[in-house]
């Protein structure tokens, strides 16, 4: 049952690292009254981990990865090296998360086995932090969806969503004194036609214009709001219909990617490959850490372990083989870029690449409505899965009682922890109306390589706490690519700002204190009077 337990005693408060054994986890998901429908095959799996990791990465991060636009550091043709390298320190992860959920095959992913290896406040921390992947990400996943979505809008309709109702209001501030500052450079340079066209700009950001409600401009991102809330409506009804959906989906990005690969290869010039590694090094290595977001999502096949009908086969099956796919399309989309625009190019429309390689090409319209729409439905499956996923770590948090226990209450109909699902898609959904796109991405990174780096711990550790236990899958080699995927993680997160590592810390701060005056005293290891493992 789910539990709500008060304190055992003040030596249990002070144990933060006691351990849960992995047969005790097992047993607590077989509980009545909070387990979860086993329903999902292998394809089932291969196509959530598809469907997480092609999304806005691919159709967005690509942007400012080759052009360097933050960091000064362009990676440019050299994208390519990156995509290797973050593939690389993801299939070491890879590795270790298949290991690891075939053998503990629970909801609750890289939160359930640190709790199974590093103890309860390591296991709370990644929980915590988890939160930055899952809900985090998906706030920059529907900020990019609502910009693709109004493109496809344009390009297919001719109908524009007004500017306030598809930015937040820091941006709509920012972009108004770039408008008004180019305007009075152009002004002073007696440029006419440069006038015209900045003046409009200037017109279209005018905080005067926009609606106000009780003297407060209305500036919110509809469209990503809107999104948000109808994937909660489907993932609450069940399981099996939102990976209906999910496999849909998945199809048609494929076919759009491999259509956008034919025609950048069609244009492809072998001068737009010079120089090809303008920011040198370092440009790889910002590149490799920007364009990790791309990525993410192989990890989260694993918090669907508990509805899987054969974890052990269809866990190492989905996780690896998404990683696989979607690695090989990658590499090929950058080649098809890079070869067909010039990347500086891309910096006139850094959040849409693609648009803007089709754009310097002048292909029909059609085809930039096609890309449009598989953008929309790729990083509507990536929301779709995210929001399958965060709610899920939360009900496995919530059933070890670190947090209040009507989180883990199972739909008596749907079979879906529908109260998480639901909150979840309230705060990401709120988050969406007000934030910005590169600081949500960013926070994104730092949180999942984060994670990966305890996931691949969590293996090296239970290879000698737990020797004896039955792996039905297990890394090879080993504990040596355990190991390498701690250090390709920690090499990418050595390329992301200062100020994202600050918000990460100081996230973390917010998590520790919330586990000191909560969780620490209605964990379930003390209603069972378990002592330190």
């Amino acid at each position: 049952m789910c539990v709500n337990a008060h304190p055992g005693g003040p030596a249990l408060h002070l144990n933060l690292f006691r351990t849960k054994s992995v047969d005790m986890i097992l047993g607590e998901s077989r509980e009545e009254g909070h387990k979860l429908n086993r329903v999902l095959g292998p394809f089932d799996v291969t196509m959530i981990g598809i469907g997480a990791i092609i999304g806005a990465g691919i159709f967005t991060m690509i942007g400012e990865a080759a052009v360097g636009a933050k960091s000064g550091f362009p990676a440019g043709p050299s994208l390519i090296i990156s995509f290797v390298l973050t593939a690389i320190a993801c299939g070491f992860t890879a590795f270790c998360y298949a290991e690891l959920a075939a053998m503990v095959p629970i909801s609750g992913s890289a939160y359930t086995y640190a709790y199974a290896t590093m103890g309860e406040l390591i296991a709370w921390i990644i929980g915590w932090d988890l939160i930055i992947e899952y809900a985090i990400g998906n706030v920059a996943v529907a900020i990019s969806w609502s910009g693709y979505f109004n493109d496809l809008l344009k390009t297919v309709f001719g109908w524009d969503i007004p500017i306030w109702l598809r930015i937040d209001y820091r941006s709509f501030l920012q972009k108004a004194t770039e408008a008004k500052e180019a305007l009075a450079a152009a002004a002073a340079g007696l440029d006419p036609a440069a006038l015209t066209e900045l003046a409009e700009r200037a017109r279209l950001f005018d905080l005067a214009a926009v609606p106000h409600l009780a003297g407060i401009p209305i500036i919110f991102n509809l469209p990503a709001v809107a999104i948000i809330m109808f994937l909660t409506a489907i993932l609450i009804v069940g399981i099996k219909e939102s990976t209906r959906f999910n496999d849909v989906m998945v199809v048609i990005k494929l076919l759009v990617l491999a259509v956008f690969i034919g025609v950048g290869l069609y244009y492809f010039k072998w001068e737009h490959w010079a120089p090809f590694a303008p920011g040198g090094w370092k440009g790889v290595q910002v590149g490799a850490a920007t364009i990790f977001f791309a990525y993410i999502g192989f990890d989260a096949v694993s918090t669907v372990a508990e509805e899987t009908k054969e974890p052990a086969r269809d866990m190492p099956l989905g996780i690896l083989g998404s990683l696989a796919v979607c690695t090989l399309l990658y590499i090929l989309v950058t080649i098809a870029l890079t070869g067909m625009v010039p990347y500086m190019e891309l910096r006139h429309k850094i959040a849409e690449p693609l648009i803007v390689g089709l754009e310097y090409n002048h292909v029909s319209n059609w085809l930039i409505g096609l890309v449009a729409l598989g953008s929309v439905i790729a990083q509507t499956a990536v929301l779709l899965v995210f929001q399958l996923g965060q709610p899920r770590i939360f009900f496995a948090m919530s059933r070890d009682g670190l947090l209040p226990p009507h989180f883990c209450k199972v739909h008596p109909r749907f079979g879906t922890p529908h109260i998480t699902t639901f909150w979840t898609g309230v705060v990401v959904a709120t988050l969406s109306a007000f934030c910005n796109l590169d600081e949500m991405a960013n926070l994104c990174n730092i949180g999942t390589l984060f994670a990966f780096v305890l996931v691949c711990a969590g293996v090296i550790i239970l290879r000698y706490t737990d020797p004896d236990r039955h792996r039905p899958f297990r890394v090879p080699g080993g504990i040596v690519l355990p190991v390498c995927g701690i250090l390709f993680c920690v090499f990418l997160m050595g390329g992301l700002d200062w100020v994202t590592w600050v918000r990460f810390f100081l996230w973390l701060a917010v998590g520790i204190v919330i586990y000191m005056l909560y969780g620490r005293k209605h964990s379930r290891l003390n209603a069972a009077g378990k002592v330190p493992a």
